[in-house]
């Protein structure tokens, strides 16, 4: 029997997608779907080849969700489409499943049970001049009266989320592993 990881589950072998949202797959494009709120964040987390592989390792690895304080447990140990997740904060409990992946970031929908209903990406990119960014994009609306009821604190909460993030992967894409 193979050793298994912390925090991951064995892998499924077939997967019935039960996403709460129809329309998949937007996070990659950039076009978001109307009918719910849009979250854009990009914030510089350094500069070089190095860093844009740690970064994107950090990501698909979810070293960088994990590094935020989150509680990841996962049916894989790399972002790939089909991999659920759940990600947990304090009692909340997010279940996911990874929609698209590239060698530099994924994007993961929401699942029943998840306050909300949508889908968020996390990726980082070199630009011309060598700088790396990180950015997170989402399209979310509430999936239940918690989170109608929390209404800004959630739209402020994620925010905070994706900011929490960008430091986490600053800090694990300048420090070599």
């Amino acid at each position: 029997m193979a050793a298994r990881r912390p925090g991951v589950r064995p892998a499924h072998t077939a997967r019935v997608t039960d996403l709460t949202y129809s329309e998949i797959g937007h996070t990659r494009t950039g076009d978001l779907p109307t009918g719910y709120r849009h979250l854009r964040y990009r914030t510089r987390i350094g500069s070089g080849t190095a860093v844009l592989q740690r970064a994107g390792e950090a990501i698909l690895t979810f070293r960088m969700h994990r590094a935020t304080g989150a509680r990841i447990t996962t049916d894989a140990v790399r972002a790939a489409p089909g991999v659920r997740l759940v990600v947990g904060m304090g009692p909340l409990r997010a279940p996911c499943e990874v929609v698209w992946a590239t060698d530099l970031g994924f994007g993961y929908g929401t699942r029943p049970g998840h306050p909300a209903s949508g889908e968020e990406s996390f990726t980082v990119e070199m630009d011309r001049h060598g700088v790396v960014w990180f950015s997170v994009v989402a399209y979310s609306r509430p999936a239940g009266t918690l989170m109608r009821l929390g209404g800004p604190v959630a739209v402020g909460f994620q925010h905070l989320y994706a900011r929490a993030c960008g430091f986490a992967l600053r800090r694990l894409g300048t420090v070599a592993s």
